[in-house]
Protein backbone atom coordinates (compact mmCIF):
# COMPACT_ATOMS: atom_id res chain seq x y z
CA UNK A 1 0.00 0.00 0.00
CA UNK A 2 1.25 3.47 -0.86
CA UNK A 3 2.23 5.79 1.96
CA UNK A 4 -0.83 7.86 2.85
CA UNK A 5 -0.25 11.54 3.47
CA UNK A 6 -2.49 14.46 4.40
CA UNK A 7 -2.39 17.77 2.54
CA UNK A 8 -4.14 20.82 3.97
CA UNK A 9 -5.50 23.07 1.25
CA UNK A 10 -4.91 26.64 2.44
CA UNK A 11 -8.08 28.72 2.25
CA UNK A 12 -6.83 32.14 3.35
CA UNK A 13 -7.24 35.13 1.05
CA UNK A 14 -4.12 37.14 1.93
CA UNK A 15 -0.46 36.18 1.81
CA UNK A 16 0.21 36.76 5.52
CA UNK A 17 -2.88 34.80 6.56
CA UNK A 18 -1.87 31.95 4.26
CA UNK A 19 1.61 31.76 5.81
CA UNK A 20 0.03 31.67 9.27
CA UNK A 21 -2.50 29.03 8.21
CA UNK A 22 0.32 26.86 6.85
CA UNK A 23 2.13 27.02 10.18
CA UNK A 24 -1.02 25.98 12.03
CA UNK A 25 -1.63 23.17 9.56
CA UNK A 26 1.86 21.87 10.15
CA UNK A 27 1.26 21.81 13.90
CA UNK A 28 -2.10 20.09 13.37
CA UNK A 29 -0.60 17.09 11.63
CA UNK A 30 -0.49 18.00 7.94
CA UNK A 31 2.27 16.34 5.94
CA UNK A 32 2.13 19.11 3.37
CA UNK A 33 0.10 22.17 2.40
CA UNK A 34 -1.46 23.33 -0.84
CA UNK A 35 -1.05 26.99 -1.76
CA UNK A 36 -4.30 27.93 -3.50
CA UNK A 37 -2.77 31.00 -5.12
CA UNK A 38 -6.01 31.89 -6.92
CA UNK A 39 -7.69 32.57 -3.57
CA UNK A 40 -5.58 35.71 -3.16
CA UNK A 41 -7.97 37.43 -5.59
CA UNK A 42 -11.02 36.70 -3.45
CA UNK A 43 -12.60 39.61 -1.58
CA UNK A 44 -13.62 37.99 1.69
CA UNK A 45 -16.58 39.81 3.30
CA UNK A 46 -17.26 40.30 6.98
CA UNK A 47 -19.47 37.57 8.48
CA UNK A 48 -23.12 38.24 9.19
CA UNK A 49 -24.21 38.26 12.84
CA UNK A 50 -27.23 36.02 13.30
CA UNK A 51 -29.36 35.89 16.46
CA UNK A 52 -31.36 32.77 17.35
CA UNK A 53 -34.69 32.60 19.18
CA UNK A 54 -32.89 32.54 22.54
CA UNK A 55 -31.02 35.74 21.85
CA UNK A 56 -27.67 34.04 21.25
CA UNK A 57 -25.60 35.40 18.39
CA UNK A 58 -23.17 33.71 16.06
CA UNK A 59 -21.19 34.62 12.99
CA UNK A 60 -22.29 33.22 9.64
CA UNK A 61 -20.10 33.55 6.56
CA UNK A 62 -21.71 33.80 3.15
CA UNK A 63 -20.95 31.15 0.53
CA UNK A 64 -17.66 31.62 -1.30
CA UNK A 65 -19.34 31.57 -4.69
CA UNK A 66 -21.04 34.83 -3.72
CA UNK A 67 -17.79 36.62 -2.83
CA UNK A 68 -16.41 39.26 -5.18
CA UNK A 69 -13.28 38.47 -7.17
CA UNK A 70 -10.77 41.31 -7.57
CA UNK A 71 -9.03 42.35 -10.78
CA UNK A 72 -5.69 40.80 -11.72
CA UNK A 73 -3.79 43.89 -10.50
CA UNK A 74 -5.03 43.24 -6.94
CA UNK A 75 -2.14 40.83 -6.30
CA UNK A 76 1.56 41.69 -6.66
CA UNK A 77 2.30 38.28 -8.11
CA UNK A 78 6.09 38.08 -7.88
CA UNK A 79 6.16 39.50 -4.34
CA UNK A 80 3.39 37.15 -3.24
CA UNK A 81 5.20 34.12 -4.66
CA UNK A 82 8.42 35.08 -2.89
CA UNK A 83 6.70 35.71 0.45
CA UNK A 84 4.78 32.43 0.36
CA UNK A 85 7.77 30.30 -0.60
CA UNK A 86 10.01 31.97 1.98
CA UNK A 87 7.41 32.07 4.75
CA UNK A 88 5.91 28.58 4.58
CA UNK A 89 8.09 26.10 6.43
CA UNK A 90 6.40 22.96 5.15
CA UNK A 91 6.34 20.76 2.08
CA UNK A 92 4.33 22.75 -0.44
CA UNK A 93 2.09 22.13 -3.43
CA UNK A 94 1.37 25.08 -5.71
CA UNK A 95 -2.06 25.40 -7.32
CA UNK A 96 -3.70 28.24 -9.21
CA UNK A 97 -7.18 27.19 -10.21
CA UNK A 98 -9.12 28.74 -13.10
CA UNK A 99 -12.78 29.61 -12.66
CA UNK A 100 -13.96 26.75 -14.88
CA UNK A 101 -12.25 24.31 -12.51
CA UNK A 102 -13.75 25.77 -9.35
CA UNK A 103 -11.10 28.43 -8.81
CA UNK A 104 -10.99 32.21 -8.62
CA UNK A 105 -8.17 33.37 -10.89
CA UNK A 106 -9.47 36.42 -12.83
CA UNK A 107 -6.91 36.51 -15.61
CA UNK A 108 -6.47 34.71 -18.91
CA UNK A 109 -5.24 31.15 -19.30
CA UNK A 110 -1.97 32.51 -20.68
CA UNK A 111 -1.49 34.62 -17.54
CA UNK A 112 -2.36 31.67 -15.29
CA UNK A 113 0.16 29.43 -17.02
CA UNK A 114 2.81 32.14 -16.69
CA UNK A 115 2.27 32.11 -12.92
CA UNK A 116 2.61 28.32 -12.86
CA UNK A 117 5.87 28.73 -14.76
CA UNK A 118 7.08 31.34 -12.26
CA UNK A 119 6.17 29.08 -9.33
CA UNK A 120 8.19 26.24 -10.84
CA UNK A 121 11.26 28.49 -10.63
CA UNK A 122 10.96 28.68 -6.86
CA UNK A 123 11.56 26.21 -4.06
CA UNK A 124 8.28 24.34 -4.08
CA UNK A 125 8.02 20.56 -3.91
CA UNK A 126 4.79 19.93 -5.86
CA UNK A 127 2.87 21.62 -8.65
CA UNK A 128 -0.72 20.96 -9.75
CA UNK A 129 -1.21 20.81 -13.52
CA UNK A 130 -4.79 20.36 -14.68
CA UNK A 131 -5.68 17.75 -17.25
CA UNK A 132 -7.07 20.40 -19.59
CA UNK A 133 -3.79 22.31 -20.11
CA UNK A 134 -2.72 22.39 -23.75
CA UNK A 135 -0.38 19.46 -24.41
CA UNK A 136 2.54 21.51 -25.76
CA UNK A 137 2.33 23.95 -22.85
CA UNK A 138 2.10 21.05 -20.42
CA UNK A 139 5.25 19.50 -21.85
CA UNK A 140 7.16 22.71 -21.18
CA UNK A 141 5.89 22.99 -17.62
CA UNK A 142 6.59 19.33 -16.93
CA UNK A 143 10.13 19.64 -18.27
CA UNK A 144 10.79 22.68 -16.09
CA UNK A 145 9.33 20.96 -13.03
CA UNK A 146 11.37 17.81 -13.62
CA UNK A 147 14.55 19.84 -14.02
CA UNK A 148 13.84 21.54 -10.68
CA UNK A 149 13.00 18.26 -8.92
CA UNK A 150 9.34 19.22 -8.48
CA UNK A 151 6.73 16.45 -8.26
CA UNK A 152 3.66 16.78 -10.47
CA UNK A 153 -0.03 16.33 -9.66
CA UNK A 154 -2.26 15.70 -12.67
CA UNK A 155 -5.71 16.95 -11.66
CA UNK A 156 -9.24 16.85 -13.02
CA UNK A 157 -12.31 18.57 -11.58
CA UNK A 158 -15.74 17.60 -12.88
CA UNK A 159 -19.09 19.28 -12.31
CA UNK A 160 -20.74 15.85 -12.50
CA UNK A 161 -19.53 12.45 -11.30
CA UNK A 162 -18.89 9.91 -14.06
CA UNK A 163 -19.01 6.16 -13.58
CA UNK A 164 -16.28 4.37 -11.63
CA UNK A 165 -14.89 2.72 -14.77
CA UNK A 166 -14.45 6.08 -16.49
CA UNK A 167 -12.66 7.47 -13.44
CA UNK A 168 -10.26 4.53 -13.13
CA UNK A 169 -9.50 4.55 -16.85
CA UNK A 170 -8.68 8.26 -16.80
CA UNK A 171 -6.49 7.90 -13.70
CA UNK A 172 -4.52 5.02 -15.18
CA UNK A 173 -4.07 6.83 -18.49
CA UNK A 174 -2.96 10.02 -16.71
CA UNK A 175 -0.45 8.37 -14.40
CA UNK A 176 2.32 8.58 -16.99
CA UNK A 177 2.06 12.39 -16.95
CA UNK A 178 2.65 12.95 -13.24
CA UNK A 179 3.67 11.57 -9.87
CA UNK A 180 0.13 11.59 -8.46
CA UNK A 181 -3.28 11.74 -10.14
CA UNK A 182 -6.11 13.69 -8.48
CA UNK A 183 -9.79 13.36 -9.35
CA UNK A 184 -12.50 15.51 -7.76
CA UNK A 185 -16.15 15.83 -8.73
CA UNK A 186 -19.36 17.35 -7.45
CA UNK A 187 -21.64 14.94 -5.56
CA UNK A 188 -25.37 15.21 -6.18
CA UNK A 189 -26.57 11.91 -4.66
CA UNK A 190 -25.29 8.83 -2.78
CA UNK A 191 -24.75 6.97 -6.04
CA UNK A 192 -22.15 9.57 -7.05
CA UNK A 193 -20.27 9.04 -3.80
CA UNK A 194 -20.34 5.28 -4.35
CA UNK A 195 -18.78 5.72 -7.81
CA UNK A 196 -15.80 7.39 -6.13
CA UNK A 197 -15.57 4.60 -3.57
CA UNK A 198 -15.72 1.94 -6.29
CA UNK A 199 -13.07 3.69 -8.37
CA UNK A 200 -10.78 3.85 -5.35
CA UNK A 201 -11.28 0.17 -4.58
CA UNK A 202 -10.59 -0.74 -8.21
CA UNK A 203 -7.27 1.12 -8.06
CA UNK A 204 -6.11 0.20 -4.57
CA UNK A 205 -3.95 -2.78 -5.50
CA UNK A 206 -2.30 -1.10 -8.47
CA UNK A 207 0.87 0.95 -8.78
CA UNK A 208 -0.78 4.31 -9.52
CA UNK A 209 -0.56 6.98 -6.83
CA UNK A 210 -3.95 8.66 -6.70
CA UNK A 211 -6.30 10.86 -4.70
CA UNK A 212 -10.06 10.66 -5.25
CA UNK A 213 -12.62 12.87 -3.53
CA UNK A 214 -15.98 14.55 -3.98
CA UNK A 215 -17.57 17.86 -3.03
CA UNK A 216 -20.99 17.42 -1.49
CA UNK A 217 -22.63 14.99 0.96
CA UNK A 218 -20.73 11.71 0.84
CA UNK A 219 -17.72 13.27 -0.83
CA UNK A 220 -15.73 12.64 2.33
CA UNK A 221 -16.23 8.85 2.24
CA UNK A 222 -13.04 8.35 0.24
CA UNK A 223 -11.17 10.64 2.63
CA UNK A 224 -12.41 8.92 5.78
CA UNK A 225 -11.64 5.44 4.44
CA UNK A 226 -8.56 6.34 2.39
CA UNK A 227 -6.25 3.98 4.33
CA UNK A 228 -8.15 0.91 3.11
CA UNK A 229 -8.62 2.26 -0.41
CA UNK A 230 -4.97 2.55 -1.35
CA UNK A 231 -5.02 6.31 -1.70
CA UNK A 232 -1.74 8.20 -1.55
CA UNK A 233 -2.96 11.66 -0.53
CA UNK A 234 -5.98 13.05 1.30
CA UNK A 235 -6.86 16.73 1.04
CA UNK A 236 -8.06 18.26 4.32
CA UNK A 237 -8.89 21.68 5.73
CA UNK A 238 -8.20 23.73 8.83
CA UNK A 239 -11.87 24.67 9.07
CA UNK A 240 -13.86 23.10 11.90
CA UNK A 241 -17.54 23.91 11.34
CA UNK A 242 -20.10 21.11 11.33
CA UNK A 243 -21.19 21.99 7.79
CA UNK A 244 -17.95 20.54 6.42
CA UNK A 245 -19.57 17.12 6.11
CA UNK A 246 -22.18 18.55 3.74
CA UNK A 247 -19.35 19.90 1.59
CA UNK A 248 -17.50 16.57 1.51
CA UNK A 249 -14.53 18.13 3.29
CA UNK A 250 -12.88 17.15 6.57
CA UNK A 251 -10.65 18.81 9.16
CA UNK A 252 -7.03 17.64 9.32
CA UNK A 253 -7.20 16.61 12.99
CA UNK A 254 -10.60 14.97 12.54
CA UNK A 255 -9.45 12.76 9.68
CA UNK A 256 -6.46 11.49 11.64
CA UNK A 257 -8.66 10.91 14.70
CA UNK A 258 -11.13 9.00 12.51
CA UNK A 259 -8.39 6.76 11.15
CA UNK A 260 -7.22 6.01 14.67
CA UNK A 261 -10.77 5.30 15.88
CA UNK A 262 -11.40 2.99 12.92
CA UNK A 263 -8.03 1.32 13.57
CA UNK A 264 -6.76 2.00 10.06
Amino acid sequence: MAELRVCVSLESTTVDEMVDEAARANLSGADMVEIRFDRLWLDKPEPDIVEDENGRTREVMSLENTWAVNDLEHVEIEAALDRLVEGIQAETMFTIRASDAGGFFPGTEEQRLAILDAAASRGIQWIDLEDGIDSSTREGLVAKAREAGISIVVSRHDAMTPGAEDITTWIKDSSEHGDLVKFCSMISNPSDALQLVQASMDLKDGDVKFSIMGLGPGGDWTRLHAPVMGQSLVYATMRTEYALKDEGRINVRDVRDAWQLLEY
